[in-house]
């Protein structure tokens, strides 16, 4: 089935900032977030237990568990199994070190294997509350995380966590299952594959205004003529085009604030947020079948919603292309 066919909507909610991203964040304010999304309509749901060592599923649950299961749609990740014991020292995230410094303390074991996978799975269900889930991503088996490392880890989750993924698709335990990466590579070689193939991927920060060029030459040709679906994370390549500071999970350098800027000129000229251009570019393309922002605040949810909605003048697209700030191979809104 494919993932638009399961999808109701275009927009859902990335729980990666419930797990305290950048910073602490309180439980009253991701109670009051989280009842503003649902009580907007939102209802497609991602986590990971990787966010903040299970925080953000175990929030998430407070909020699904008490809701009809069959009125929201859930994808979480494996890769990560949560231990009851307490990490020593900093965690190695890779590129991303420090990112969930304010999760819990609980160690990280980073497997793709098949017991890993069937682990992971159940301390899933058991911190959101739930009895199944409908989406798995296998998650961050890609160089930012891994290093040198990707490819042995690659080959573990094709002989482990793919398979029984798969299986679980196939006896309808699960709808969908796929890759949720922030690199292109490990998608584009799954895709290669000769063996049962996902059906869709989330790829988180590839797919953006700032950063669409590397999808476009390869991947996102070869998801389309396979019928493999997209679901875009990190739209706002993680905040600086929603008024943030960050871009890649860090500061974000001169050069990406000065583009930022002059994407900003245009938009202001042409009487366009830079949430409802960075969104609904996300969403032009053939595959993409879903955009999840975060938030950690109430009032970002009926900003996304409003952005999704507003109307884009065909001259602000029209601008973007003549000023070489979106590439020629990308599908714009209205088919320009």
């Amino acid at each position: 089935m494919s993932l638009k066919d399961i999808l109701s909507d275009r927009i859902g909610f990335g729980t990666a900032p419930m797990g305290n991203m950048f910073r602490a964040v309180s439980d009253e304010e991701v109670s009051a977030t989280l009842d503003a999304a649902w009580d907007q309509g939102i209802r497609y749901y991602d986590t990971a237990p990787l966010y903040g060592a299970g925080l953000a599923e175990i929030r998430l649950g407070s909020l699904l568990s008490s809701k009809p299961r069959d009125e929201y749609l859930l994808s979480t990740k494996v890769g990560r199994v949560i231990l009851d014991e307490v990490e020593e020292g900093a965690r190695d995230l890779g590129e991303k070190g420090s990112l969930f410094a304010a999760g819990r303390p609980n160690k990280i074991a980073h497997e793709w294997t098949a017991d890993a996978t069937e682990r992971s799975i159940e301390g899933s269900l058991k911190r959101l509350g739930v009895d199944r889930l409908d989406i798995l991503w296998v998650h961050d088996i890609a160089q930012d995380f891994l290093g040198d490392l990707w490819l042995s880890k690659f080959e573990e989750a094709r002989t482990g966590a793919f398979r029984v993924l798969t299986r679980l698709r196939d006896e309808g335990v699960i709808k969908s299952w796929g890759l949720g990466v922030n690199r292109t590579e490990p998608i584009e070689l799954t895709l290669a594959l000769d063996e049962p193939q996902p059906d869709a991927f989330l790829l988180a920060g590839r797919y953006t205004l700032l950063d669409h060029e590397h999808a476009l030459e390869r991947l996102l040709p070869m998801a389309e003529e396979q019928g493999v679906s997209m679901v875009v994370g990190g739209p706002y390549s993680s905040g600086i085009l929603a008024g943030g500071a960050h871009f890649e999970y860090a500061e974000a350098p001169q050069a990406v604030i000065d583009r930022v800027k002059r994407i900003k000129e245009i938009a202001d000229r042409n009487g366009v947020s830079i949430k409802a251009a960075a969104l609904q570019f996300s969403l032009a393309h053939p595959v993409s079948a879903a955009v999840i922002p975060g938030a950690t605040k109430p009032s970002r949810i009926s900003e996304d919603l409003s952005a999704l909605d507003e109307q884009i003048p065909d001259s602000f697209w029209r601008e973007l292309r003549e000023a070489k700030l979106v590439s020629p191979k990308a599908p714009l809104p209205n088919g320009i």
